[in-house]
């Protein structure tokens, strides 16, 4: 099984900072503090509500619930936005018959929103840190998401742009890879074992 972070992996990092910069009409650099810094606990499963008020408030403003919503709203779609070259990239994996899988950190807001979108049939299963309450990259999440993929940690193949995830995934015992895009993960992919079938069809030297 190949299994993908989403935010900064699928997705790319820094859009729904810049529009949410936007909605707000602050800059993007006052915007990243609070937004990062209250991240955790709302990837945990704190409500989208309680994480949005935290953020406008260390911005100095007073958020009406229908703000609360527009953000959300902004950010959920900003990350659900996968890449071109990673959608064919999936695409392409999914059409061999490979099976594949999601593990992020995500808020339960962004969760709902993968499962529903026009993506989310590609996976077999999706986790996601607020659905379990601990995240990456504690030990326990990873032996958690075995349990949901219904793998061994030695089928799993993934990838995660964050280098302490991806330790932590390798420690686990998944064959674990850092994100630098699509180019270097189908690299990746034709030197796995599992996955050698790439290196003829694709012409991608293993």
């Amino acid at each position: 099984m190949v299994v993908f972070d989403l935010g900064g992996v699928l997705a790319p990092t820094g859009r729904s900072l810049t529009a949410l910069a936007d909605a707000l009409e602050v800059p993007e650099n006052d915007l990243a503090g609070p937004y990062w810094a209250y991240r955790d606990a709302y990837d945990l499963g704190a409500g989208a509500a309680e994480y949005w008020y935290r953020v406008t408030a260390a911005l100095g403003r007073s958020p009406d619930a229908g703000l609360v919503g527009r953000l959300d709203e902004i950010d959920v779609e900003c990350w659900t936005e996968i890449a071109a070259d990673a959608a064919a990239l999936l695409a392409d994996l999914a059409a061999r018959g490979i099976p594949l899988g999601v593990l992020s950190n995500a808020p339960a807001s962004l969760a709902r929103a993968v499962r529903a979108a026009a993506w989310s049939p590609l996976f077999r299963t999706l986790v996601f840190s607020s659905d379990l309450g601990m995240m990456k990259p504690d030990p326990l999440i990873y032996r958690a998401a075995d349990a949901e993929l219904g793998v061994s940690p030695s089928d799993v193949v993934f990838f995660d742009d964050r280098p302490v995830n991806v330790e932590a995934a390798r420690e686990h015992g998944w064959r674990a890879h850092v994100w630098t895009g699509c180019e270097q993960a189908r690299a990746v992919l034709a030197g796995e074992t599992v996955l050698a079938s790439l290196a003829s069809e694709d012409g991608v030297d293993g």
